[in-house]
């Protein structure tokens, strides 16, 4: 685990809340944004603390809203996101970056290339929720996630006495009860991950500092995600790359294949046999010298499929 130094930080943005944020990694490498999934924390990036040690890379991780050490901010939209971000990278010192964003980060990722254009250098997915408003995308997920986005958009309510209680008792008291119940149905590369102590102690202590404060930021994100994205895809101009597992059953490929039709200067690279989980993990080293190397890819780059 890195030093609470790092990984236990905040900035108090021009609105007077509080942005909490870890640094993992090479702290003179290349500068990374990592968007954390849902229910997710900064301490997830320390999945790729040892890889971002390699391969020269500083990633910086915020907490959303309402989750970790950020405070609430009531009415917030996915593309408010780009103003947090853009006050830490001041505080920081830091001019440009790439972004990497993974599973429920996947929407914040890209609101970053779209509302930071003069910040952004390249932008990469991870397993990233694909838009769920007006597609066939939540029909493609389990029934627990078709469930929770179909209250999100039509029955908040039923989110909030539902998915709160089991947020706020199961998934915070016990994660690694819910990273048991995940492992059920999905595959051998991810039941093989989450078996893993050193991984399932990161994922854990991410889970219950996501929710430490409450639930409050995780269902406005379930909320989000079910309607318009609120920003402009088209406006996203910086080498792209998506990555993704064939076996994923969380969030299954065909969210990261819908998305990639929208930019014809993507690359995408899938993964037979790996699920959502084990990619990122198992990838750690690739995803992120290849995001690294990108933003000196034409911004017309030929789609790569793998």
């Amino acid at each position: 685990m890195q030093s609470s130094e790092r990984l236990d930080r905040t900035v108090t943005l021009k609105d007077g809340r509080k942005l909490g944020f870890a640094e993992v990694g090479d702290g003179g490498g290349a500068p990374i944004i990592y968007c954390h999934g849902f229910p997710g924390s900064r301490l997830e990036a320390v999945l790729m603390a040892k890889a971002a040690e390699r391969r020269r890379a500083r990633i910086i991780a915020p907490d959303r809203p309402g989750y970790g050490l950020s405070d609430v901010k009531p009415e917030r939209t996915i593309g408010e996101w780009a103003d947090d971000v853009a006050r830490l990278a001041e505080h920081l010192g830091v001019g440009r970056f790439s972004v990497l964003g993974t599973s429920g980060g996947g929407p914040y990722g890209l609101a970053l290339a779209a509302q930071l254009p003069d910040r952004v250098q390249a932008v990469g997915i991870v397993c990233g929720l694909g838009q769920l408003h007006g597609t066939g995308a939540m029909q493609a997920m389990r029934w627990p996630a078709r469930f929770g986005f179909a209250a999100a958009r039509t029955a908040p309510w039923m989110l909030r006495l539902i998915y709160g209680e089991l947020l706020g008792r199961l998934i915070h008291r016990n994660p690694e009860v819910a990273l048991s119940l995940l492992a059920l149905g999905s595959p051998a590369s991810d039941r093989s991950t989450l078996s893993r102590p050193e991984i399932k102690s990161v994922l854990c202590a991410s889970v219950r500092e996501a929710l430490r404060s409450g639930v409050k930021g995780a269902l406005q994100d379930m909320v989000l995600y079910a309607h318009d994205w609120g920003f402009d895809l088209t406006r996203i101009r910086v080498p792209i790359t998506f990555w993704h597992g064939e076996a994923d059953v969380t969030v299954p490929l065909s969210h990261t294949r819908a998305l990639a039709e929208g930019f014809p200067h993507a690359q995408v690279f899938t993964f037979p046999g790996e699920g959502h989980f084990s990619l990122p993990v198992e990838h750690s080293d690739e995803i992120i010298e290849r995001l690294i190397e990108s933003v000196h890819m034409p911004k017309s780059g030929k789609r790569i499929n793998q």
